[in-house]
């Protein structure tokens, strides 16, 4: 009974502060919000550096959503908004972030978070988002060159996983790991829906197959979906994935496999990409005003 209570798709929510970074004596401190469809983060950086972040689910709100990201990101920090020289919204509802001097696409974002995070050699950028998959390629600065997106579908994202998490009664931080304890690769469901794909694993589960085994299928499917997203845009060798789905081994192991290439690793959270690109831009635009201010 405790088990049909629990949310398996539910992943945990966290924040974090860098204890040896005084905001106090900065003389720039930036914000970047990414209020996703399924997650929203929020990026403090301060001076060019990341101090502060905040992962969350994103809400009914967007506006409410990009407000809880970024107060729970300044918990514990001393700062209040008033404090952020520079604020800058990204994602689903980077319209809707109120506190905001601009809006950019998170195109963009991810491809200067991902340049941040990965080092300047980075060349394409799969981000697998809530409801979306982006895959860009990008310059030696983190500016997008080309880019494209799969049609706004839960398969080969990361809603969908978190269906396949529920369908499953498998938390959703053990889906990647349990993918890859087969035997034997199983044959990819179905990567065009997501509604199909829970239907043929409901039948497969009836036939007998495992739940490691059915993970395997439905993180092949997604991999495979992906794949041929990278293809079209032509991914170069310097790859590397942000998001959510970059957590999952399961599907990366396989993307990696399909695309013979390794994605490139990182210190950074992969889910904050987009939110510290933002925080990036802001850094730039403020200086840039200052500039123009100071001639």
């Amino acid at each position: 009974m405790a088990d049909k209570a629990k949310e398996f798709w539910r992943w945990k929510e966290y924040n974090w502060h860098d204890e040896n970074i005084n905001p106090k004596a900065a003389e720039t401190i930036t914000a970047g919000v990414d209020v996703g469809s399924v997650s929203s983060q929020a990026v403090i950086m301060v001076d060019g550096q990341l101090y502060a972040y905040a992962s969350m689910r994103t809400g009914s709100d967007s506006p409410d959503s990009a407000r809880n990201a970024i107060n729970w990101a300044m918990e514990n920090t001393g700062l209040t908004l008033e404090d952020i020289h520079y604020s800058v919204g990204t994602g689903y509802g980077r319209v809707n972030v109120p506190f905001a001097n601009r809006a950019i696409t998170e195109i963009a974002c991810h491809a200067r978070g991902g340049n941040f995070m990965y080092g300047p050699s980075v060349r394409t950028i799969l981000d697998m988002g809530g409801q979306d998959c982006k895959a860009i390629l990008c310059d030696e600065k983190g500016k997008v060159t080309n880019f494209l997106m799969n049609d706004k579908c839960a398969a080969g994202t990361g809603r969908g996983m978190e269906v396949f998490a529920d369908l499953l009664a498998v938390s959703i931080e053990d889906v990647g790991d349990l993918s890859l304890d087969v035997e034997k690769e199983p044959p990819p469901v179905s990567s065009t829906c997501v509604v199909f794909a829970k239907s043929e694993a409901s039948s497969l589960l009836r036939e007998g197959w495992s739940k490691k085994r059915v993970l395997a299928a439905y993180c092949s499917a997604m991999a495979h979906r992906v794949v041929s997203l990278l293809d079209r845009v032509g991914v170069q060798k310097e790859f590397a994935i942000t998001g959510g789905i970059a957590k999952n081994s399961g599907v990366v192991s396989r993307l990696e496999k399909e695309l013979k290439l390794t994605a490139l690793t990182s210190e950074y959270d992969t889910q904050i990409a987009g939110a510290l690109g933002a925080a990036l831009f802001a850094k730039a635009l403020v200086e840039k005003q200052r500039k123009k201010v100071a001639q």
